[in-house]
């Protein structure tokens, strides 16, 4: 049975009445989409959903988990696919045209005499944030297309003989090898991927920042504030309480000393630090009347931990762009009753895990460059694979063993010397940019530019 899709790809132009067929077929399936949603995926009709915005994030979230999937390789998404994302993800994005505010407005009567009326306009968040997104939509998958015609790397399936097979960045054994010619990628050829890498750059950067934005604009609920501990200490545990409350605090030199070898541990630390920024946030504001709440530490203090707090969140989520929602995040989304903010959210969402995926594809190839130019990348990589192997053998855990495998080797990122020397570099910058920020709060890119920072994909 053929999709409607590929109907489409066999219907002749010059046959007007299948294309008003498969026309009458897209408006039901649109009829079908909004009714689902209208519904809030409550389908007995009960009234049980779903807010509805949370029903329209669902939407968009699996709409994009169907149409692109886990992106195994570098080429074009398919057609009938690309279609499909391209009309489903309009009809989402629809519902923003009608969520709209008052603005003045200059209106001329026709005896010319001028009044000031109300009108309506698209909310201003919308405004600004849907056109951008569409454009870096448009980009991620133009890169994809760039793919279509080279023909200096190619990919060996995971099942091919063991000689056939090419190189594996990561340890992900399920994805197909990446192989290159035996002198490697030609100049011309290493720059374009060089060029390409910069361009994902760019869209999983400003995905990030716009869903960090609306992320922090959405209200935080009360479930989750009523779950939270007295104060910071309780949160972070005495050992991260007194990390980060030391006079002298160097965030590099804190995330350094964190056991962040497996995801589970990167993102309970996440989930510690966002607890902790909440609590002192609530105290310094006068937010909590619970005597609990009360404490004997100074606001221009709280201050202070709090932005050393958010110094830390934004070097994690920086670090490792793959991790997944905090307990904080999940709690928003599921809350959130703002249909507006859960659009953007989810969409920023969606195209930020497909750059950072492309991404990694992207590494992958460059690896396999790398190690064509310098085999004894791999031999080097063997061997700290066999240490890893040993050391388990014999007992040793993973946080004693020097080569234990970290967050990096399971999700495909590499932090080399040169990761290492910029984050030294950012200390002088530390303690006034505290100061600053401790009066100022402000938005996710300016931060990312007060700290000197880059995405770490490429630093790689």
């Amino acid at each position: 049975m053929t999709t409607m899709d590929e109907q489409e790809n066999i219907v002749s132009e010059n046959d007007p009445v299948s294309r008003v067929k498969v026309k009458r077929q897209e408006l039901e399936q649109m009829k079908e989409r909004f009714a689902k949603l209208m519904l809030r995926e409550d389908m007995s009709g009960g009234g049980k959903g779903v807010s509805s915005a949370l029903a329209l994030s669902n939407a968009i979230t699996n709409l994009a988990a169907s149409a692109f999937g886990e992106q195994h390789k570098l080429a074009p998404m398919p057609e009938d696919r690309k279609r499909r994302w391209r009309r489903e993800v309009g009809w989402l994005l629809s519902v923003t045209d009608y969520i709209v505010e008052f603005v003045p407005s200059q209106q001329t009567s026709k005896d010319g005499s001028n009044m000031e009326v109300m009108m309506t306009k698209q909310r201003g968040d919308l405004r600004m944030n849907i056109p951008a997104l569409k454009k870096l939509d448009a980009m991620l998958i133009g890169c994809l297309d760039n793919f279509k015609n080279q023909n200096q790397f190619w990919y060996v399936s995971k099942d091919a003989d063991e000689s056939e097979k090419g190189v594996q960045r990561s340890d992900k054994w399920w994805l197909p090898t990446v192989k290159v010619p035996p002198e490697g990628l030609s100049e011309e050829s290493r720059k374009w991927m060089q060029h390409q890498k910069d361009c994902v750059n760019q869209v999983l950067k400003a995905s990030m920042a716009i869903n960090a934005e609306i992320l922090a604009e959405m209200e935080i609920p009360d479930n989750y504030i009523d779950n939270l501990p007295k104060n910071g200490r309780e949160s972070l545990g005495d050992s991260i309480y007194k990390s980060i409350t030391v006079d002298s605090f160097d965030p590099g030199q804190f995330l350094s000393t964190m056991d962040m070898s497996t995801e589970i541990n990167v993102l309970d630390l996440k989930n510690k630090i966002e607890a902790s920024i909440v609590i002192w946030k609530r105290k310094m504001h006068h937010k909590d009347s619970k005597s609990s709440w009360s404490s004997a530490i100074s606001i221009e203090k709280r201050e202070l931990f709090e932005d050393r707090a958010e110094t830390i969140l934004l070097l994690l989520k920086q670090q490792f762009p793959g991790l997944p929602q905090s307990s904080l995040e999940i709690s928003k989304i599921e809350s959130n009753k703002d249909v507006g903010h859960a659009i953007l959210e989810s969409y920023s969402r969606v195209l930020e895990s497909l750059a950072n995926t492309v991404m990694n594809r992207i590494e992958d190839v460059l690896y396999a460059d790398n190690v064509a130019r310098d085999p004894s990348l791999l031999a080097k990589k063997r061997t700290m694979s066999s240490r890893r192997t040993l050391g388990e053998c014999s007992g040793q855990s993973p946080s004693e063993t020097p080569t234990s495998k970290t967050l990096s080797d399971f999700m495909g990122w590499s932090i080399d010397q040169e990761t290492r020397r910029e984050d030294k570099e950012t200390e002088k910058y530390h303690s006034k940019s505290a100061k600053i920020l401790a009066r100022k709060k402000n938005s996710y890119m300016e931060k990312l530019e007060a700290y000197k920072l880059r995405s770490p994909t490429t630093r790689h």
